[in-house]
Formats: C-alpha cells, sequence, structure tokens
C-alpha cells in the first residue's frame, strides 16, 4: 500500500471557516469594504491584548505600511535580518531605504550583540540622530523577526532602539499565537512590543486567511493613518472624501477583502488548538530524534508560549548533508526544506553593508524544516522521524 504524502506545512480548517465564508458570500459583501473586516481587527486586537489593528492584504504590506508611516524614505537605512525570508526586507527598498544586514542568534533572531558591533564600528550619534560613518546615512530603526514562533530578544533591542533614538517594526509574521510568559514584557503578545508590529495570515501560518496581514501600533493617529494608506489614502470614513475621491497621498491597495476576513474570524477560533497540537508534536519530534545520528532538535526561545509555525532540525555531525535529507524524504513522499538564502547572498542585496554572520551563515548549511502542520497525527510524526533515521543511520 502507497504511503501518503505528509506535506511541511498546510492549512487546518476543522471548525466554522466554510460557514462564515459562506455567509460573507452570500451577503455579496466580497471587496475590501466588507463588514467582517473590522470585525476580524477587532478579533486580532482582543486576543493580542491591544487596541490598534490595520487588517492588510499580507504580511509585506503590513510593514511596508508601518515603515512610510515612520518617515523611512531615500538615504535612509534601517538594520535588518540577514536570516529571514526576503518579504522582510524588501519594503524597505519600497521606501528608497537600505537595509543594514546583521546576524542572528542561536534562536534565528535579530542578535543585539551584532546590532551593538554595528553601532560601535560603524556608527556615529550627531544631533540626536545615528549616523553610519561609512554611508552617511540616518539610521532610523530595526526590523527584528520573530523568526520561526521565537522570539527575539526585545528588551535587550528596545534598550538599543531608546538609547539611539531608532523605531522598532516586529516582524511577528511567523509568530501569531505567540507570547512572553517571563520578564519586562510578560503577558505580551510578539508584535505589541515595539513602535509597531506585523502580522501574516498566508496560507502555510499557524492560522490562515488565505493571504493576508495585519499592521500593529499603539496609538489611533498612527492606526488610522495606515488603514487610509491600505486603501490608496482615501480616508473612507469621511463622507466627502469617499464620494468624491479624494486621495491625500500616494496610497496603496493594501486592505484586506471581507471573505479573508471571515475566514480569519474562523481560524482564531481554534487558534489555541492549532498551537496545543503543534506543541505536543514538537516535544514528540524532540523525544524520538534528539540525539541520535548527529541530529539536534533546535529548542525555542525561553521565557515564551511559542506558537512553534515551523520544527528546525539541525544537522550537528550527520552522515548525509542537508540537501540529501531533503531529497532522500522526497522520495518517501515527506515533504521538508531549508532554511532561506540569507538576504545578503540575495541578488538585490548583494552590495547592502552586512554584519559578520557566524550563526546564519552555519544555518543556512545545517537546518532542515520538517513537517508541522496543525493536523499532524502522532502517526504521521512517528512515520517522519522513522523515515530521518533510516536516512540518517
Amino acid at each position: 500500500m502507497d504511503k501518503k504524502f505528509i506535506p511541511i506545512s498546510v492549512p487546518n480548517f476543522p471548525g466554522n471557516e466554510e460557514k462564515y465564508v459562506s455567509e460573507a458570500i452570500s451577503s455579496t459583501w466580497v471587496s475590501t469594504a466588507g463588514p467582517l473586516i473590522p470585525k476580524f481587527e477587532k478579533a486580532m486586537a482582543d486576543y493580542m491584548g491591544t487596541e490598534y489593528t490595520v487588517a492588510t492584504n499580507s504580511g509585506t504590506s503590513a510593514l511596508h505600511l508601518a515603515l512610510i508611516d515612520s518617515g523611512i524614505g531615500p538615504g535612509d537605512e534601517v538594520i535588518a535580518a540577514a536570516l529571514t525570508f526576503i518579504a522582510a526586507v524588501n519594503p524597505i527598498r519600497f521606501c528608497g531605504a537600505e537595509p543594514v544586514f546583521v546576524d542572528c542568534d542561536k534562536y534565528f533572531c535579530m542578535d543585539p550583540d551584532s546590532v551593538q558591533y554595528f553601532i560601535d564600528n560603524y556608527c556615529e550619534m550627531k544631533d540626536g540622530k545615528l549616523i553610519n560613518k561609512t554611508t552617511g546615512a540616518h539610521v532610523k530603526g530595526m526590523i527584528p523577526v520573530h523568526v520561526f514562533g521565537n522570539m527575539a530578544n526585545m528588551e535587550r533591542l528596545m534598550e538599543i532602539a531608546e538609547k539611539y533614538n531608532l523605531f522598532v517594526l516586529e516582524d511577528a509574521t511567523e509568530s501569531v499565537g505567540t507570547f512572553v510568559t517571563e520578564g519586562k514584557y510578560k503577558g505580551h503578545h510578539l508584535g505589541t512590543i515595539g513602535h509597531y508590529g506585523a502580522l501574516s495570515f498566508n496560507g502555510n501560518k499557524v492560522m490562515t486567511t488565505g493571504a493576508g496581514g495585519m499592521a500593529i501600533c499603539h496609538d489611533e493617529q498612527t492606526r488610522h493613518h495606515m488603514a487610509i494608506l491600505s486603501e490608496e489614502a482615501q480616508d473612507m470614513s469621511k463622507k466627502e472624501d469617499n464620494l468624491l475621491f479624494i486621495h491625500t497621498e500616494v496610497g496603496y491597495n493594501y486592505r484586506m477583502n471581507n471573505i479573508a476576513a471571515a475566514l480569519g474570524l474562523a481560524q482564531l477560533e481554534n487558534l489555541e488548538k492549532f498551537v496545543e497540537t503543534k506543541n505536543k508534536n514538537y516535544k514528540l519530534y524532540k523525544e524520538l530524534l534528539d540525539g541520535k545520528n548527529g541530529l539536534k532538535m533546535i529548542d525555542y526561545t525561553p521565557g515564551i508560549r511559542s506558537s512553534m509555525w515551523f520544527y528546525q532540525l539541525y544537522l550537528d555531525n550527520c552522515t548525509i548533508t542537508r540537501n540529501e535529507l531533503i531529497e532522500g524524504l522526497a522520495e518517501r513522499k515527506i515533504q521538508s526544506r531549508p532554511i532561506w538564502l540569507l538576504n545578503p547572498d540575495q541578488a538585490p542585496y548583494k552590495n547592502s553593508q552586512c554584519m559578520p554572520l557566524t550563526n546564519a551563515r552555519d544555518y543556512v548549511g545545517k537546518i532542515v524544516n520538517i513537517p508541522c502542520s496543525s493536523n499532524l497525527t502522532e502517526e504521521d510524526v512517528k512515520r517522519v522521524c522513522e523515515e530521518i533515521l533510516d536516512l540518517t543511520k
């Protein structure tokens, strides 16, 4: 009997998804003006313990809106993660600014030591601004990415930001459902600590709206500005702007649609169950794989309740290479993937300034992401482990 295919990360629709989407379609509210959009924004805000959210059509859009509101523009620089999906970096270029790449810590997130190294060795303060001595550019902010459901060291990064007058845009696109359990920010969901936050509800995330995201901030003026920008800079709350097509600045078609919001509302109802399953499956992976055949399951950041979006298998002293393991699993109908090619090695950013990347370069060659869907069964996990152990024996 043929073995079933086990994908790496697929949506899970166990609840009211079909019902809510059908109701949205029946109502004919399917566009970006539907009533479920503000309902979803409020539901997510309540879940995360914040007030000010703007639903968008992607996490990338949310990042872009936040950067625009922060005042980033041509000639500016933003400290960025070398190890992350390129969508966390591209919005810097959308604004005409440049990234400066720093290393990751052992949990894949922006390393405060690398940030401080850049500041100490390449920058100086002038009139309250952090200036890059190499380029002469004003370094205005940083975008720490909470990779795979981990948490960047926000206590140290926020201290650095305050000292050097930097904004902090938290990219929590991979960490919906992760919150802090210890320390200064105990109780905070990731995305609500920095000056701005961004979430993603892409199809492979812990919860999904098909494609979608959300921008987070801390005051109504900022929220309102980002909401206007997301609707072609047309203030839909003003009758004159709405009826006469008045646009106050260059805007974008970034608003979430009503069908996506319907899907999001249903997914949110089961988010905690998804996270519970992902935590349980991670523990089983760790029990069955960790320390065997030169393999190591990378732990998640201490002091958080992680949503554990992706699971990271580290080939510490393994008999086969990363690519050989990925190819071997594919032949056995199990999907896996490597970590991303580093951003400073990507064509658009090969000339960008970059700090030493000791941790990031090690991870690129030795990490394999293994199946992590929230509908993965115990039997699925055991089969994945059996195949991995067989391939690496």
